[in-house]
C-alpha cells in the first residue's frame, strides 16, 4: 500500500504556498515602486515648474530692462503663455490688470508668484544679475551709437589677435550695451591678464557715450558721498565696474575714510544713483501672477475608490497566479506521480516511464529509465557471475571428489602423481577464491594498500624474474625498459600482482618466437606503464569487454588454459585503488597493449 504523503508537505501545496508568497512580494514590490516612481516624478515636475517660472519671469524681466512701459507687452505675455502652457497675468502694484493670457473676467489667484523690477531682481541668473541686483540688459544712457560699436568691434578684433599671438585663445561676446568684451575659455573676463604687448587701453577707454552717462552718474552720486565724508574731485574717485559695460574706470583718490570704508561708502551711492538715472528707462514694478498661483507642492493622496482599484487589481494578479501555478503544478506533478508508481512495482517487471517532455521531468524519467536498464544488466551479470563461479568451482571439486572415491574404494592407490593431481586441483581452487576475494573486497571499498616507495625498474625486474622460467619455457622473450628515475608510492605486492596478471595474460596469448615487453616513462605528473606483445590480439568488438569478470577472448578455451577471467578484473580494480587507469589496446594478428596510468612519486632522498 502507498503510504499517504501529509497534506503539508505535498509538492503541489509546496508549490502553491510558494507561488503565493512570491506573488504577494512582487505585487508589494510593484506598488512601492509605483508609489516611488510617482513620488519621483512629482518632484521632477516640481522643479520644472520651478525652472519654467524663472524663465517666465526672466523674459518679461527682459521686457521690462528694454521698454519704458508695459504697452505693448500683451502679445508678448500671450505667446509666453501659449509656449509654457500655463496662464500669465502682468498687474501693477495696486492690482490693475496690465495683461493676462486668460480670458477677460478671468480671477487672478490669491497671491502673486513674483515681483517684475529689472533694477531689483535676485532671480535672473545671467552673469553680471547677482553681483549688482540689476537686471544686465537694463543699460539706459550707456547704449552705444552705431559708429561706436564698429569701431570697438575692430579694436576687439585686434586685441583678440594680439592675445592669439601670445598663445592665449579668447572669444569675443557682445553685452546688451553694445561693447565687445573677451573672454577665455572658460567664460572669464580675458582683460584681467591681459599681456603687455596687448595692453594699449584703447579697448577698454570709455566712449564719448559711455563718458557722458558717466558724468552724469558721478554727479547724481555727488551728494551722497559728501554726506558720507567721501571728498573727490571731477572726475572721481570711485572705482564703477559693470558687465554690461565690460570696463573698469577709476579716478581721483579716496580721503577721510579708510580705503574699505570709502569703497563700501562709494558702491552704495553709486547704485542708488544707478537706479535713478536708470530708472526713466525701464518699465514700472509689476506684479506676475502664475497659473492658479498655489506654489505649494501637491500632496500624494489615493482615494478610497482608487484604493479599492489597487486592491482588486492586486486580488485579480493574486487568483490568476494560483489559478496557473495549479495548472502548471498538475502538470509537473503527474510525471513524477507516474515515475514513483513505476519504482514501487518490483524488480523483475523492470518497467519504463514514457518521455513526453524535455524539460527537468523529461530528464529525470530518461535517468530512470536508464538506471532500470543498468539493473537489469547488473541483475543479468550478476546471475551471470554465480553461474560462472559455480562453473569454475565445480571442475575442480568433481576432479578431487571423483579420485577420492575411487582411492577409498581401492580402485586406485594414493601414489605421489595422484597427490600431485589433487593438489594441482586445489591449487587451482584457491586461485579463485583468493580473486574473488580480492575483487569482493575492492567492491566493498576494504582493499587494505601499504603504501611506500617503488622503483619502477625494481619492480619489472621482480616481475621478470618471476615469469622468466615460464616465458623461457614458452618460447618467449620477456624485455624491461623503464626510467631509472621513476617511482611510485604503491603497495609493491599489489602492483607485483597487477603487473603478473598483465604479463601471465600476454604470455599465455603470444606463440613461440613472440616478445612480451614492459616499458615505463614519465608524462606529465603520471607514471605510464605498459605491457605489450606480438600475440593473437583481440577482435574490436570483444576489447570493450576484457575487464569483465569471466570473460574470456576465446571461450573455448578452459580455466588452464584460458585462465579464470578474473586476472584482468583485478588488474582494474587494483589501478584504480592507486588512483590510476588501465586501458587496453589491440590490433588483431599484431598483438595487445595494455597500459596502466598512476601518479607519479617523486624518489626518496639519497636513492
Amino acid at each position: 500500500m502507498r503510504p499517504r504523503i501529509p497534506l503539508r508537505k505535498r509538492l503541489l501545496v509546496r508549490l502553491l504556498v510558494a507561488t503565493v508568497l512570491i506573488a504577494l512580494c512582487s505585487v508589494g514590490a510593484t506598488a512601492w515602486l509605483a508609489v516611488q516612481t510617482t513620488t519621483r516624478a512629482i518632484r521632477e515636475e516640481q522643479g520644472q515648474d520651478l525652472a519654467d517660472d524663472m524663465r517666465i519671469l526672466a523674459q518679461l524681466s527682459g521686457y521690462a530692462a528694454t521698454h519704458p512701459d508695459w504697452k505693448g507687452v500683451a502679445p508678448t505675455v500671450r505667446a509666453l503663455s501659449k509656449k509654457m502652457g500655463r496662464r500669465i497675468a502682468l498687474t501693477t502694484s495696486d492690482r490693475t490688470l496690465i495683461a493676462d493670457s486668460a480670458a477677460h473676467g478671468t480671477s487672478l489667484p490669491p497671491r502673486a508668484a513674483a515681483s517684475v523690477d529689472p533694477l531689483h531682481t535676485d532671480t535672473y541668473t545671467e552673469p553680471g544679475a547677482q553681483l549688482s541686483g540689476l537686471d544686465p540688459r537694463v543699460v539706459g544712457p550707456y547704449r552705444l551709437t552705431a559708429r561706436e560699436r564698429v569701431r570697438l568691434a575692430g579694436l576687439a578684433k585686434e586685441r583678440q589677435a594680439c592675445f592669439k599671438q601670445n598663445g592665449i585663445d579668447t572669444t569675443i561676446t557682445m553685452t546688451p550695451s553694445g561693447r565687445p568684451v573677451l573672454t577665455d575659455a572658460d567664460g572669464n573676463d580675458a582683460n584681467s591678464n591681459v599681456p603687455e604687448p596687448c595692453a594699449d587701453g584703447k579697448l577698454n577707454a570709455p566712449t564719448v557715450t559711455e563718458s557722458k552717462a558717466l558724468q552724469s552718474l558721478l554727479l547724481s552720486a555727488r551728494p551722497c558721498l559728501v554726506r558720507g565724508g567721501v571728498s573727490f574731485k571731477i572726475p572721481y574717485s570711485v572705482d564703477v565696474f559693470d558687465k554690461n559695460l565690460g570696463s573698469r574706470y577709476t579716478t581721483g583718490t579716496y580721503s577721510k575714510l579708510g580705503d574699505a570704508a570709502a569703497v563700501r561708502k562709494a558702491e552704495a551711492c553709486t547704485d542708488n544713483a544707478r537706479r535713478a538715472q536708470l530708472d526713466p528707462y525701464v518699465a514700472p514694478v509689476a506684479e506676475l501672477f502664475l497659473g492658479g498661483g498655489d506654489t505649494t507642492a501637491p500632496r500624494f493622496d489615493v482615494s478610497p475608490a482608487n484604493k479599492a482599484k489597487v486592491v482588486g487589481a492586486a486580488a485579480a494578479v493574486l487568483a490568476l497566479t494560483v489559478l496557473l501555478t495549479a495548472i502548471v503544478a498538475t502538470r509537473l506533478v503527474r510525471p513524477l506521480r507516474a515515475l514513483t508508481e513505476a519504482a514501487q512495482q518490483p524488480p523483475e517487471l523492470h518497467v519504463r516511464v514514457p518521455v513526453r517532455t524535455r524539460d527537468e521531468t523529461g530528464i529525470l524519467a530518461e535517468a530512470f529509465n536508464d538506471l532500470a536498464d543498468r539493473r537489469e544488466r547488473m541483475e543479468a551479470q550478476r546471475k551471470a557471475m554465480v553461474s560462472d563461479i559455480a562453473h569454475e568451482l565445480r571442475s575442480p571439486l568433481t576432479n578431487i571428489r571423483g579420485w577420492l572415491e575411487v582411492t577409498r574404494d581401492g580402485f586406485v592407490e594414493p601414489d605421489p602423481a595422484l597427490l600431485g593431481s589433487l593438489h594441482e586441483e586445489a591449487m587451482v581452487l584457491q586461485r579463485v577464491i583468493d580473486d574473488l576475494q580480492d575483487l569482493a573486497a575492492a567492491d566493498a571499498g576494504t582493499l587494505r594498500l601499504h603504501r611506500e616507495p617503488v622503483r619502477v625498474e625494481d619492480l619489472f625486474d621482480q616481475v621478470a624474474a618471476a615469469y622468466r622460467v615460464t616465458a623461457d619455457t614458452a618460447g618467449v622473450v620477456l624485455l624491461t625498459k623503464a626510467d631509472r628515475t621513476l617511482w611510485l608510492d604503491a603497495d609493491p605486492v599489489r602492483m607485483r600482482q597487477v603487473l603478473g596478471n598483465l604479463v601471465s595474460n600476454a604470455l599465455r596469448h603470444t606463440p613461440a618466437d613472440g616478445t612480451v615487453t614492459l616499458t615505463a616513462w614519465r608524462e606529465g605528473d603520471r607514471a605510464v606503464l605498459t605491457v605489450t606483445d606480438t600475440g593473437t590480439g583481440i577482435a574490436p568488438e570483444a576489447l570493450p569487454h576484457v575487464f569483465e569478470r569471466f570473460w574470456r577472448a576465446d571461450q573455448s578455451r578452459s580455466r588452464r588454459t584460458g585462465g579464470s577471467g578474473l586476472g584482468l578484473s583485478i588488474v582494474r580494480d587494483l589501478a584504480a585503488a592507486h588512483s590510476g587507469t588501465v586501458e587496453a589496446a589491440s590490433t588483431p594478428g599484431s598483438g595487445s597493449t595494455f597500459t596502466l596510468r598512476l601518479p607519479d612519486s617523486p624518489s626518496p632522498e639519497g636513492s
